[in-house]
């Protein structure tokens, strides 16, 4: 039985996949505490987001 002409080739896969590795998180300072906090997310460490506390504390 013939090999289907779709067939992609090893180095061909391993090419491609190279460029999916995981790299590192972005980090910016938070305004309040000055700690490094991922972007669009609440400080763990004084709660704040967009200048209004939204931790319970």
């Amino acid at each position: 039985m013939g090999v289907a002409q779709s067939r992609r080739s090893k180095a061909r896969n391993r090419r491609r996949r190279a460029m999916q590795k995981i790299g590192a998180p972005t980090l910016v300072v938070c305004p309040q505490c000055h700690e490094l906090k991922m972007p669009h997310r609440a400080c763990a460490n004084c709660g704040y987001y967009k200048d209004r506390n939204v931790a319970a504390e």
